[in-house]
């Protein structure tokens, strides 16, 4: 199930609910008594890594050298 929580409150603990997340637990954030989205574990079954740029060069690449060599 789950929990509400304000934005103020995502903002002031980010990483109190990423380690949350990160257990399983998923959270509805509301801004100004309306909620805006969903923070929810990774499911990682559907996530696939294709390109870690980070092998090609320490600290990543840059997306325009990349696009220019399409």
């Amino acid at each position: 199930m789950e929990k509400v929580i304000g934005l103020k409150e995502l903002r002031e603990n980010t990483e109190t609910y990423i380690s949350a997340v990160s257990e399983g637990q998923s959270f509805l954030v509301i801004r100004r008594a309306k909620p805006v989205f969903k923070l929810s574990p990774v499911d990682d079954e559907n996530w696939e890594e294709v390109v870690d740029f980070t092998k090609i060069q320490k600290g990543g690449v840059v997306i325009d050298d990349i696009l220019s060599r399409l």
